[in-house]
């Protein structure tokens, strides 16, 4: 896409369980529940996983230091690449599923955009403007957007799910945690790895991998991936597959040093395109103009709306350098520049009409710098210092299309929001004895916000910038141009106490900060008068249109351990969060010149607290039970929230119909943070020939998990389980291996976003009866959907 293209306008601007059923069951039958993946040791020479250890000998990079996981003092979940491969994973929204309290889909109404939360903290909203809730890093370089963050797995090491707010440790302060997305080193020889995959749905991808040494000290190599699939539904409008998968993608890169040298220069770059279909909604309802019935099937959709062609092109470079120079001390340095482009079309109300039709572009660019000095003297103090800077743009344009409320009529919408931040950070462990250690640690961030929102009406058809042949009508319901800054310290504590080596109990604080901006959505007329002179200056604007900072304070105690000669490990943690000014984004239906449109609204909640408890393990219940080699094992996780809205203040009219700030608090629920979520996965793995074959299944489980703020019997989703199942056979030495994977065996029909845009009682969110939209004539409530039962082979050999 044409960068211009964004600057045109910018001069004149059924469930399986339900309740406590399923987790409970699970307690019971596990005993103890599990880190969702075996642990494996790692090969320091070749780079590759070996022998399949306890949970407690996870080598993780939590704190930015490789050390066993149940030495870390934080709540982590770690997934193996082996595992992740034998269980048959696609793509990192897979980890929700066994990861406790963690939610990761795609956003409503596209492929890979990517809405994250983690301990009812997160943002599902992936326009320019709102930062993300849940940091995602690639080879620790932070995705400033979400866009393009739906990250499909191949090449990978390893991937960490951090619990809580991060901010000491990492280059970006990310208010409720992190997802870590380790690929693999090259290793000394030349390899090459081939893997192929047919399924279900035609689905057809391949991944090569190959890297060859050209010197001792220099590698090359890469990985190239083309992922596709059908669609899981049809558009019965425009013909085209819903839910298919076109992907083209790959990584390349030059390793220098390593393997024992004391520097190691790791430059890559990266590359994702993604040409699958706009995907479609599923109407709740019939359309209130057209009548059109329900559709039966879920994956089917009626949407009219394809132009711009729905894609997104993603990429980035990076150099990771580390140097030792001395064997205390190690510097480090992370340089990235990434970028992505993408049109994203969707069809709110999922008719042919040109209802609520939302075509758009989103540009986005960041260039960022770490530095890192750590030092270790191998005995009591363990030291991290660190700087970050980040300078990247976020732009957004869409049309909002409602031709059959007025001929022609569309609300256009340009949102510029540059973002400049800087941070000095610091984490420090000190073990006072061989069992008492006390960690600190502490950040300053500085984050710089500038915005610049038009905001247009047009008639007789969409904006220009969309192909459109409306004229502007009135002026600008925004023309805003305006700069924040936000400024925040932010500590840690925890203290550790470990009476055996196997064992960590641990108590500690953190705080998280997430920096405040402004509505990209807003319009700027609607602003109140506050000095009453009749007329709206820049800070009365600036004021209606900005938001300010969330932040948390987290506590948490926990315990992890290997027992019973380490067949058994064990993680727990308990936490309380208090959560204020949290960030609600969101848009309605209101008027701007006398015209019916659609009004972007955003408020600070108030407060909220969340208490949790989680807990993971990793049980060997027997071996040699069958013969020499073979394993029994279950693990599983169990996550639960206690999430609320202790205060969600809301300008609401009074009986004169003046509008009053109002709690409705107790009409206000967390989205995205069902209450339970748990797994259990069965593992028996045994000697086969010369080679060994690995059999497992998985059920997980989610309870009521709210769309939005406010009920909506539509759109929330019920507690629903989902199983899994794979078989796979290694040859000796691992040469190649093969295996059948099932995905929701089920085939259970599960929301996992959707769009409402009807009339509701404004203090307790509930419906009117009858159902009346509230933008435009059919009336939307559409749902997007997990998939459907899926069934694929798939086949590696490595040399």
């Amino acid at each position: 896409m044409n960068k211009a293209r964004f600057r045109l306008l910018e001069s004149s601007p059924s469930a399986l369980a339900s309740g406590l059923a399923f987790p409970a069951a699970l307690a019971v039958a596990a005993f103890a529940f599990a880190a969702p993946v075996q642990a494996q040791d790692v090969d320091e020479d070749a780079g590759q996983p070996q022998a399949e250890v306890s949970g407690g000998d996870i080598i993780v990079t939590a704190r930015r230091r490789e050390e066993r996981l149940v030495d870390v003092p934080i709540a982590v979940t770690s997934f193996s690449g082996d595992q992740l491969a034998k269980s048959g994973a696609i793509d990192v929204t897979e980890l929700a599923q066994t990861a406790p309290n963690v939610t990761l889909e795609p956003s409503r109404g596209t492929n890979s955009t990517l809405s994250a939360f983690i301990r009812g903290i997160g943002q599902q909203d992936p326009v320019s403007g709102f930062e993300q809730g849940v940091g995602i890093y690639l080879d620790d370089v932070y995705l400033n957007r979400p866009q393009a963050a739906v990250l499909d797995i191949y090449d990978v090491e390893r991937i960490e799910v951090l619990r809580g707010p991060q901010g000491t440790l990492y280059g970006r302060n990310t208010i409720g945690g992190a997802v870590k997305y380790v690929t693999k080193n090259m290793p000394l020889e030349p390899s090459l790895k081939v893997k192929g995959t047919l399924g279900t749905y035609d689905q057809a991808d391949a991944v090569v991998t190959a890297s060859v040494p050209l010197t001792d000290l220099i590698r090359v190599g890469g990985s190239f991936a083309r992922l596709s699939r059908g669609g899981f539904g049809d558009n019965l409008t425009t013909g085209e597959e819903n839910y298919n998968k076109d992907i083209w993608a790959g990584r390349a890169g030059i390793e220098i040093g390593g393997h024992g040298e004391p520097v190691l220069i790791k430059i890559s770059g990266d590359y994702t395109k993604d040409n699958s279909n706009a995907r479609g909604g599923h109407r709740l309802i019939e359309g209130f103009a057209s009548g059109a019935p329900v559709l039966d099937d879920v994956y089917d959709t009626r949407g009219g709306l394809n132009d711009p062609k729905q894609y997104v092109e993603a990429y980035g470079l990076s150099m990771n350098a580390t140097a030792d120079l001395t064997d205390q001390l190690t510097f480090k340095s992370i340089s990235a520049w990434r970028k992505d482009e993408s049109a994203s079309p969707i069809d709110f109300d999922a008719l042919p009409a040109v209802d609520l039709d939302v075509p758009a572009f989103y540009a986005n660019e960041q260039m960022s710098q770490e530095f890192q000095l750590q030092f270790d003297n191998g005995g009591a103090i363990q030291i991290l210092v660190g700087a970050y800077y980040l300078n990247a743009s976020a732009d957004t344009q869409f049309d909002v299309r409602l031709f059959t409320s007025f001929p022609g009529l569309t609300a256009f919408t340009q949102a510029d929001v540059d973002t400049e931040t800087w941070a000095v950070f610091s984490d420090m462990t000190f073990d006072f004895t061989d069992q008492l250690s006390l960690s600190l640690g502490g950040r300053y961030t500085w984050d710089k916000r500038e915005a610049s929102i038009l905001r247009q009406n047009y008639l007789g058809g969409g904006s220009p910038v969309f192909g459109g042949a409306g004229i502007p009508f009135g002026t600008p319901g925004t023309d805003f141009s305006g700069s924040a800054t936000f400024k925040k310290f932010t500590p840690r504590v925890s203290l550790s106490f470990k009476p055996t080596p196997d064992h960590n109990i641990y108590g500690g604080f953190s705080q998280g900060f997430k920096g405040g901006g402004f509505d990209p959505r807003g319009v700027g007329v609607n602003a109140p008068d506050l000095d009453g002179n009749g007329s709206l200056d820049d800070a009365e604007i600036a004021d209606y249109l900005s938001f300010q900072p969330e932040k948390v304070n987290s506590f948490e105690i926990g315990y992890k351990g290997n027992l019973f000669n380490g067949n058994l490990y064990l993680a727990m943690a308990a936490f309380h969060m208090d959560y204020t000014n949290v960030q609600i984004p969101g848009s309605a239906g209101c008027s701007v010149n006398g015209l019916p449109t659609f009004c972007g609204i955003i408020t600070n909640a108030g407060k909220a607290k969340i208490d949790g408890f989680e807990l993971e393990a990793n049980a060997t219940l027997g071996r040699d039970l069958a013969g020499a080699g073979d394993r029994l094992s279950l693990s599983g996780s169990l996550g639960w929230l206690n999430a609320r809205y202790t205060e969600y203040l809301a300008n609401i009219a009074d009986e004169n119909g003046q509008s009053q700030p109002t709690d409705v608090s107790d009409y206000r629920e967390i989205q995205n943070t069902p209450e339970w979520t748990g797994s259990g996965t069965l593992a028996y793995m045994t000697p086969l020939g010369d080679g060994d074959l690995s059999l497992s299944s998985t059920m997980s489980y989610r309870s009521k998990t709210y769309q939005f703020e406010v009920a909506n019997p539509y759109l929330d989703q019920k507690g629903y389980a989902l199983l899994d199942a794979s078989i796979v056979y290694t040859a000796p030495g691992g040469g190649w291996s093969l295996g059948v994977h099932g995905k929701n065996l089920t085939d259970k029909r599960y929301k996992t976003s959707g769009y409402t845009f009807m009339g509701s009682d404004a203090t307790t969110g509930e419906l009117a009866s009858p159902l009346t939209p509230t933008l435009g004539t059919e009336g939307t409530l559409t749902a997007f959907y997990g998939n459907p039962r899926q069934v694929f082979v798939t086949g590696t050999v490595q040399f």
